[in-house]
């Protein structure tokens, strides 16, 4: 047997199987991509046909972790230094206050202004963003923040602001977590165009409507008993074609649903 020809034919025959496998791959790869972007098309298109629009599409972080934190006491110590308040500490981790001078909640133009009663008047204020203002109710509601990231509704992590008749603040309810920190290595999240066709796609966005923004906070994924873990949450603010608004919220890693109380903000009236 001449094994030099054995050998060298061989060789042209891997080399042949290997081009045809290379071959293969490209074209189930090539597939994949026309399955993917036929895919976004096809949905873009439903969307126009549809009439819902969404403007530019913010700038995100490509990865984030999960955080986890514990529910922070409060002290009659660290309150000593706020003036001209009284307060009340329930359970260790709920705090009621109550002004003793008024403080008007409005600057002589008629706008809010929170900035300055939050660092002058709340324990730990900078830790807080403010979500809504329900006048016909006379509150303000804030959610605390996980660096600029705000935590979606947990009643661990809001400070509620009440003002009177006249618009001087009569008291605030305060809860807290104290440090966050990073729980397992930071994954891959959901960009917001996958987020606006998920939403899409379950139909959770109508005919004639309109996605006005897209940002990202925390939501709650597991309570025990003191400690808590947050998911990274994209939440999506839809106006309808009568004008109210729709909040929707994803989870941005697992791209699951988040689902709040409806009458959230009658549970946080006293």
């Amino acid at each position: 047997m001449d094994w030099n020809k054995t050998k060298t034919m061989f060789i042209v025959v891997f080399a042949i199987l290997n081009v045809f496998l290379y071959s293969l791959y490209l074209n189930q790869y090539n597939e994949a991509q026309n399955v993917r972007v036929l895919g976004e098309t096809s949905i873009e298109e439903s969307l126009n046909h549809d009439n819902i629009s969404y403007g530019p599409l913010p700038e995100y972080p490509e990865e984030m972790s999960y955080v986890s934190a514990d529910t922070a006491p409060f002290s009659k110590s660290e309150l000593s230094k706020y003036k001209n308040q009284e307060f009340v500490i329930s359970e260790e981790t709920i705090l009621y206050a109550t002004l003793e001078e008024p403080y008007m909640i409005k600057n002589a133009r008629g706008d809010y202004q929170f900035t300055d009663f939050l660092t002058n008047y709340v324990p730990y204020g900078e830790e807080y963003l403010l979500w809504e203002v329900v006048e016909e109710n006379q509150f303000a509601l804030f959610f605390q923040k996980v660096e600029e990231y705000p935590i979606y509704f947990n009643y661990n992590a809001m400070l509620i602001v009440y003002w009177d008749e006249k618009g001087n603040i009569t008291h605030y309810e305060q809860q807290r977590f104290g440090e966050f920190d990073s729980f397992n290595k930071k994954k891959d999240i959901l960009s917001p165009r996958d987020v606006i066709n998920t939403l899409y796609s379950r139909d959770y966005l109508k005919k004639d409507s309109s996605v006005t923004s897209i940002s990202l906070g925390y939501s709650t994924l597991i309570t025990l008993t003191q400690t808590q873990v947050f998911a990274p949450t994209w939440r999506v603010r839809v106006e309808l074609k009568d004008g109210e608004f729709e909040d929707h919220f994803v989870n941005a890693i697992e791209g699951k649903m988040v689902e709040f109380q409806q009458e959230r903000n009658e549970n946080v009236v006293e």
